[in-house]
């Protein structure tokens, strides 16, 4: 535990949390508080989230926009690895941790601070990607956590706000946000009930589907190296892509995902999610992946990618395996190049063609017209030779039963 901490960096959101925490730290530890609010793409105000942070008690506020850091270096890895930890969730909020994480740690250097502090419970997942990255940066900074510390309910935490003047705003949802570019993040309320279904009210980025548009979008997606880089024949930066697929996936009701989740502490939770943008471009990049690699490549390369969302969900971003692995997904990805074209109509999304110079489907194999170049006489050998072990091993097997 600290005893004395001259500057404290905050992570800071400006909600209850973090605004109640940074009056606790300076009561605690007699300490000046630095907050640091990153941009993910939250679409929060961040001039208001300043001025609560200083009003609050902060000696100095730091927002920093890491909008394409982030697409760059975290999203586009995790296209690449087709990134859905148990098959379903595509890491967006535990993709930005490492990434606030590290800013954090920036700034705590650059103002000569001996700790850092953020606003996690003990119960979720964010608590251990935050405090293994911090440690993993710089193990000489102390790491606070007041509300895993404190252990104080929200009806306790806005009690203490009133009696140290600390301004609550409205809360704007009965349910717990958290959003950035990837996806939207939506916990608590009667979302907990998991025979529940979510309430429309829940969802913002993503459109009823009876409300949805009645004719169906065609959306063409071209990509490099693994990479998006265009969207309906136009070019875009990395942000842009984001922002516009997520808007016109959402609004044909596509990017809810309702999902009974293993927490990193052992807690299963049901998470809902709405992710537009990751959904569509996670199954394009995959089915360009058909496309393109060899079924050698293809069985080892989900292996590969299963690890890689282990180890983000679980906090692990710089761990060395990391690395390794994706020395190997860049390796393949030199290949996946082209485009893809996905239907979108009423909360369904499906690929209906997809192109590469780099394809390795050969028509005049694959057809079964006169046309076509495959020598069905060599089958026969091939099935022969195939089957042998099964056949050996299931007629020795035979053997035994019958001689029992």
């Amino acid at each position: 535990m600290v005893e004395l901490t001259e500057k404290i960096v905050l992570a800071y959101s400006g909600g209850l949390d973090t605004s109640v925490s940074v009056k606790w730290l300076q009561e605690k530890f007699t300490a000046d508080i630095i907050t640091v609010t990153v941009d993910v793409g939250q679409k929060d105000d961040f001039k208001e989230i300043e001025r609560r942070a200083k009003e609050t008690g902060a000696i100095r506020h730091y927002l920093i926009d890491s909008k394409e850091e982030f697409v760059r270096d975290y999203i586009f890895p995790s296209i690449k690895a087709n990134a859905l930890y148990q098959s379903k969730y595509p890491l967006s909020t535990a993709l930005s941790r490492p990434l606030i994480a590290s800013k954090l740690v920036e700034v705590a250097e650059k103002e000569g601070a001996s700790a850092v502090a953020h606003g996690c419970t003990g119960k979720g997942n964010d608590q251990v990607r935050f405090e293994v990255t911090i440690r993993s940066l710089n193990p000489e900074l102390k790491i606070i956590a007041p509300v895993r510390e404190w252990n104080l309910s929200r009806g306790q935490e806005i009690e203490y706000a009133k009696e140290h003047g600390i301004k609550i705003e409205p809360k704007k949802s009965i349910f717990s946000i958290d959003q950035n570019l990837w996806g939207r993040s939506i916990e608590g309320g009667s979302i907990e009930d998991v025979e529940t279904e979510p309430p429309l009210e829940a969802f913002e980025w993503v459109k009823p589907v009876d409300e949805a548009p009645e004719e169906a979008k065609y959306m063409d997606i071209e990509f490099e190296k693994g990479v998006p880089v265009s969207v309906d024949g136009e070019e875009k930066e990395p942000v842009d892509l984001i922002y516009y697929i997520n808007q016109v996936a959402g609004m044909h009701g596509i990017g809810i995902i309702d999902h009974i989740e293993d927490r990193l502490v052992g807690i299963k939770s049901r998470e809902i999610y709405e992710c537009p943008a990751a959904l569509c471009l996670i199954e394009a990049h995959k089915d360009i992946e058909k496309l393109v690699l060899t079924r050698h490549e293809l069985f080892f390369k989900e292996i590969v990618d299963s690890q890689w969302a282990w180890l983000v969900y679980s906090g692990l971003w710089l761990d060395p395996l990391r690395d390794g692995l994706d020395a190997f997904i860049n390796v393949t990805q030199e290949r996946v190049k082209g485009k893809v074209k996905m239907k979108l109509y009423k909360g369904n999304f499906r690929v209906v063609g997809r192109s590469s110079r780099y394809s390795l489907y050969d028509l005049n194999l694959a057809t079964y017209g006169i046309s076509s170049k495959f020598d069905q006489s060599l089958a026969q050998g091939f099935i022969e030779l195939w089957g042998l072990p099964s056949r050996i091993a299931h007629s020795i097997s035979k053997m035994k039963k019958d001689r029992k």
